[in-house]
């Protein structure tokens, strides 16, 4: 297991399942700037790790996931546009590598999911809460705008009307509400959530790994518009034919057994 919990954001590996905690408690692991600057160095790690399958996302504690950007220090570091346009880029940059992350990315989410927080957990492939999540993205309480990027993963989510309601109130949503409008995934009671996370983090992981790739790939493009095969997703299809996953997949299946997949 690798483990290094001195820092403000760490990363744990058990098996297949890396898992990133957000390690700020006595702030309800609110992200400041130094996290904000450091995830995306772990992102690389994960994807770098062939025998890493999954990723989870979580507070390390049952109290918050993330109560958002670390409002105290945006009178220091977000005091005039240079500093801010400083700040909004790390931000921009966590996400997106979140986002564009190969490998399948869960937000196990426990209590406050609200501004930056919920935007790391929008930036994930599946938001799964406990019954005490509540969840709101606030910039109309400070005055700020929320970006375009970030803005576009709510509407894929709940479309355009439910996310001028997030943004334009700033408003908290509890879990069952959250659910209900497809901002999130499942509930869960909060002394399960962290089995049945892992546990379905392991079904993925047992699992076809280029299948599981490919999917979240060609999943992000028809997002972005892609309609059709273009000749990089054709050749990404084609390809699965030449696995080894694949022959052992057709194999187990004819003989009704589990199939034991190798590829990473």
């Amino acid at each position: 297991m690798l483990k290094n919990n001195a820092s403000y954001i760490y990363l744990e590996k058990v098996g297949p399942i890396a898992t990133i905690n957000l390690n700020r408690p006595e702030k309800r692991n609110a992200m400041n700037y130094e996290m904000w600057c450091e995830l995306p160095g772990l992102l690389f790690e994960v994807d770098s790790d062939l025998s890493i399958k999954v990723v989870v996302i979580r507070g390390v504690n049952n109290v918050a996931f993330s109560a958002g950007a670390d409002i105290s220090e945006f009178q220091e570091i977000r005091s005039n546009k240079r500093r801010s346009n400083l700040y909004d880029h790390a931000i921009a940059k966590a996400n997106q590598s979140l986002a564009n992350l190969s490998k399948p990315t869960i937000a196990m989410i426990q209590g406050f999911c609200v501004g930056g927080g919920a935007g790391i957990a929008l930036a994930c492939d599946f938001r799964f809460s406990d019954e005490n999540g509540q969840f709101g993205i606030t910039p109309a309480k400070i005055g700020l705008v929320y970006g375009t990027a970030a803005t576009k993963r709510i509407v894929d989510l709940v479309g355009p009307s439910k996310t001028k309601d997030i943004l334009m109130t700033g408003r908290l949503m509890d879990a069952q509400e959250a659910l209900q409008i497809g901002f999130i995934d499942r509930i869960y009671h909060s002394e399960s959530i962290k089995d049945e996370t892992y546990r379905y983090a392991n079904l993925i992981a047992n699992r076809a790994q280029y299948t599981v790739r490919a999917a979240k790939k060609i999943v992000n493009e028809i997002l972005h518009g892609t309609n059709e095969n273009t000749p990089e997703l054709k050749e990404l299809i084609e390809r699965a034919y030449d696995t080894e996953d694949y022959q052992e997949g057709v194999k187990a299946f004819i003989e009704k057994r589990r199939p034991k997949f190798k590829e990473n």
